[in-house]
């Protein structure tokens, strides 16, 4: 029997290895995760849903947020994640953010029959840069500018990494 490359335990576990060598580098590209909100649901004017996280930053680190949505909905549908950001308990930063509006997306996935939309996806949406030492703490929920009595909304998690 003739030996090829890939003929010979060592060998396989070699090529294995090689060849998911560059996996490994997703994390430095994709961040790792550090906490996530699992909001889930529109606020309105009679319910408020609002989720937070604490972390403990580096003066230098940088945060990115990223959201991980599966949504559907008939005509436009104008989301927006509202975030709130304080250090040690004061005003640090307010962010809103168009989730749709992402500069890297992994896993998207988007039809359209006749109008009627279904759209998911992972994408990193915005970078903060912590400037000092100290708690910070998010504050996110996610409102819609104007009623899509459509939509519905199987996931809708702001997701932030460094």
């Amino acid at each position: 029997m003739k030996r090829t490359l890939l003929n010979t335990p060592a060998r396989r576990l070699l090529w294995a290895l090689a060849l998911a060598a560059p996996l490994g580098a997703c994390g430095s590209m994709f961040g790792k995760e550090v906490a996530r909100l699992p909001i889930n649901e529109v606020s309105t004017d009679g319910n408020e849903v609002v989720k937070e996280a604490s972390l403990q930053l580096q003066k230098g680190e940088e945060v990115a947020v990223w959201s991980d949505m599966n949504l559907s909905y008939e005509g436009e549908q104008p989301l927006r994640f509202q975030i709130a950001v304080t250090k040690d308990g004061a005003p640090f930063k307010q962010l809103e953010i168009d989730p749709t509006e992402k500069n890297l997306t992994v896993g998207e996935v988007k039809t359209d029959m006749n109008g009627k939309i279904a759209w998911r996806f992972t994408g990193k949406n915005a970078e903060l840069k912590v400037p000092d030492n100290g708690t910070y703490v998010f504050k996110a929920r996610l409102i819609s500018a104007t009623p899509n009595p459509t939509l519905k909304v199987a996931k809708a998690e702001l997701v932030l990494k460094k």
